[in-house]
């Protein structure tokens, strides 16, 4: 087949969709079909076109600049004059979605949708979001496939968009990191860890986590804090550490987005892994955590809330609350919510279905 995925951002840019293009693009690659990833680049840094993986990547200028809007006019003729046998938008929040679904449109390409949802620093985007999902319903109608990565999307977006349930396919995101030894920080001398995970924005919660670490710290000094990502929110995180005067006892440092070992490295040394979101649909870190063994704590919400109801997690109903989230932390180290490592899905499983998505795609469009 020939597949052409379109993301707002990819590689070597972070964050869950950008990982979930990833690995899936060069399974699907691997598997003998032709792949391209057509993306945007904000600074005009980027390689135009590259090859990673196997699979071929292009970028298209996007403006403005400093904001995630992500409007890329050449996305149109770039989708609209492929020879693709199916075209794959990944997520809705941008102008991406919707040059790429009139781009397929008008070509009589048949095209499928993930929705990825997830929340946003702004409160002004949030609320936004469903006025912005009924704009796009004259498209999504037409869409050949809808995707869910976790199962309460599919609930969520048929009654939002009046669309039958029978037109979404749930498609969870992997969960396979190399798995290698965990070696506890303490057996090294560095240390209890608590790793907070997600990219550096407001509605990721790493303030919150911050906020509890006193109160962890009163109960085990040898505790360490790593918040691992990188985002616009970082020089607040690190004048906030300063003040609770945490500061040495905080690492704010990310692992490289292509580098799956050394984050499997890091994982496995939390003691205890936390997400304390605003929102999430199927968070790829937490998931990560999960199938590593780590302990995992993460706020009553959305997407990890169902974490939470199949035995994955510790949810905590108010993250905003440090003592409630530190004392979920501290009891969850002591005694984990699961033990040992559980099977869920990889990013194998993810790209075998999805092949199979397309595959049905094509040949109801012959």
């Amino acid at each position: 087949m020939r597949v052409l995925m379109v993301t707002p951002r990819f590689l070597p840019d972070t964050g869950g969709v950008e990982t979930h293009v990833a690995e899936v693009s060069r399974r699907v690659a691997a598997g003998g079909h032709r792949v391209r990833v057509l993306t945007t680049d904000l600074s005009g840094r980027l390689p135009a076109a590259e090859v990673v993986d196997d699979v071929e990547v292009r970028r298209v200028r996007a403006w403005p600049r400093g904001a995630d809007y992500y409007f890329a006019p050449d996305l149109y003729p770039a989708v609209s004059k492929g020879d693709w046998d199916v075209v794959h938008v990944q997520s809705y929040h941008t102008l991406v979605a919707p040059l790429a679904m009139a781009g397929s449109l008008s070509a009589s390409i048949p095209y499928v949708l993930t929705f990825h949802g997830g929340g946003h620093s702004s409160r002004v985007r949030n609320a936004l979001r469903t006025p912005q999902l009924l704009l796009l319903r004259p498209l999504l109608v037409r869409a050949a496939g809808l995707v869910a990565v976790a199962a309460f999307e599919i609930d969520d977006y048929a009654s939002r968009l009046r669309i039958a349930r029978d037109r979404f396919t749930l498609v969870p995101n992997g969960a396979d990191l190399p798995v290698l030894r965990a070696q506890g920080l303490e057996n090294a001398g560095a240390g209890l860890l608590i790793a907070s995970v997600g990219r550096l924005e407001r509605y990721k919660g790493h303030q919150h986590v911050l906020a509890a670490f006193p109160h962890v710290l009163r109960e085990r000094p040898e505790a360490r804090l790593w918040i691992a990502g990188t985002g616009t929110y970082e020089r607040k995180l690190r004048a906030l550490s300063e003040r609770l005067g945490v500061k040495e006892k905080v690492d704010i440092r990310a692992v490289p987005a292509e580098d799956r070992v050394q984050m499997s490295e890091r994982l496995s040394e939390a003691a205890v892994v936390v997400l304390a979101s605003e929102y999430e649909t199927h968070p790829i870190a937490a998931i990560e955590a999960a199938a590593l063994g780590r302990p995992l704590v993460v706020s009553d919400t959305s997407g990890l809330r169902e974490l939470a109801d199949r035995g994955l997690a510790r949810a905590v109903a108010n993250v905003g609350d440090p003592e409630s989230l530190a004392r979920a932390l501290l009891d969850e180290i002591a005694a984990p919510t699961t033990a040992g490592r559980l099977e869920l899905p990889t990013w194998d499983d993810c790209a075998r279905d999805l092949c199979a998505l397309y595959e049905q795609v094509r040949h109801r469009a012959s």
